[in-house]
């Protein structure tokens, strides 16, 4: 399903610490996922946490899965930024 880019997969191990075949493991269980269930929202976003090792307060998990449960996901990465920059 996905094609392996060395040099993409180089660069997020470098910048995050997460193993390519961990990223595309991740993205394989997404795919088969159903993103409008919160439950497994929430378990997605404590693996994607726990990969990154980066905790995510219980009022940031909120509002990702608000966004993404009412189909308001920013479009552009400065508004994806700003979303998980902003200190709630």
């Amino acid at each position: 399903m996905f094609k392996k880019n060395d040099s993409f997969f180089d660069q997020v191990q470098k910048n995050t610490k997460v193993r390519p075949d961990e990223l595309l493991k991740l993205a394989n269980s997404v795919s088969q996922s159903n993103l409008k269930d919160e439950a497994t929202l929430r378990d997605l976003i404590s693996r994607v946490a726990a990969m990154a090792n980066k905790p995510v307060s219980k009022e940031k998990e909120d509002q990702i899965v608000s966004a993404i449960l009412n189909n308001n996901m920013p479009t552009d990465l400065s508004s994806l930024t700003k979303m998980f920059n902003n200190k709630k």
